[in-house]
């Protein structure tokens, strides 16, 4: 997850968090609402960064082993 991505979740949760704790302050059903779907679409958007980091991460760990299967019948 770059760094972007990561300040970007990290701005949407907390600012869902303060919308979430003002609408109960306040008694705005609607804003706490809303404050709690941006707290869960930060926890999304992060999941799915994780996702796209283990995918390359798994890419990349299939391309060595490639490598060295590739290498071994080399050597023989």
């Amino acid at each position: 997850m770059g760094l972007d991505d990561k300040i970007n979740n990290a701005a949407t949760n907390h600012a869902g968090a303060a919308k979430e704790g003002v609408g109960k302050l306040t008694g705005n059903e609607r804003l706490e609402r809303e404050g709690q779907h941006d707290q869960a679409q930060a926890k999304v958007q992060e999941a799915g960064e994780k996702v796209k980091d283990a995918a390359k991460d798994i890419g990349h760990n299939l391309k060595e082993a490639a490598e060295k299967v590739k290498e071994s019948f080399r050597k023989e």
